[in-house]
């Protein structure tokens, strides 16, 4: 699928040194892989992948930023230009779900202001070390307005949802006018697909009308 609707730029956050599994995440929803080695993100890592929603092909294209002091200047930038950032964490470690009210300060400060946030509960097979329940998660996710998914970054478990959900919410406000699509400072670009559609409607409103 060469030609989209329209891009979304997404990033994903959340804490590095508590190996919540960002990359894992994005290694299984580009290639349907997990790696429990994984290195550790030097800077951020990137990767697209189209999905198809209500008929338009949407391509994402997917930041995974390292959580180190040294690559926040980084981090800063990539936070401007998107249009969504998913916010995970481990739902064995009560550490990293605590550390989300930081996320999304941080959020706050550095996104642009039609950010769509996504929070994602990661690690959802080890249910025996469990510590935050799927309740709490939805609790906080519902108090901050926020769209919530539970995955597993290992099995694949609701992996392809967290982007579809999030795609979803993007191409809505981009639909309600929330969004405006010719931004693409906020992480929103327009492609070939949506321009001829936007040419067939022209073409149809200068069709002359019959009497």
């Amino acid at each position: 699928m060469s030609s989209y609707a329209y891009l979304f730029k997404f990033i994903i956050i959340g804490d590095s040194k508590l190996g919540v599994g960002k990359s894992c995440l994005l290694l299984q929803f580009l290639d349907r892989k997990f790696k429990l080695d994984h290195d550790t993100t030097i800077g951020v890592e990137f990767g697209s992948k189209t999905l198809n929603i209500r008929q338009k092909n949407i391509k994402l294209q997917i930041w995974d930023t390292a959580g180190q002091e040294s690559f926040k200047s980084i981090t800063r930038s990539y936070y401007r230009g998107s249009i969504c950032a998913l916010i995970v964490y481990d739902v064995t470690s009560r550490d990293s779900f605590e550390n989300i009210t930081r996320w999304m300060e941080e959020t706050k400060s550095y996104a642009n202001d039609k950010i769509t946030l996504v929070l994602v509960a990661n690690k959802t097979d080890l249910s025996d070390k469990r510590v935050i329940s799927a309740e709490e998660g939805q609790t906080f996710a519902k108090k901050h307005d926020l769209i919530f998914v539970e995955a597993s970054a290992k099995t694949g478990f609701q992996v392809d949802k967290i982007f579809q959900e999030a795609a979803e919410a993007v191409l809505k406000k981009i639909e309600q006018r929330d969004i405006d699509a010719t931004n693409e400072s906020i992480g929103v670009r327009i492609g070939s697909q949506m321009t001829e559609e936007m040419v067939e409607k022209q073409k149809e409103q200068q069709k002359p009308k019959c009497c």
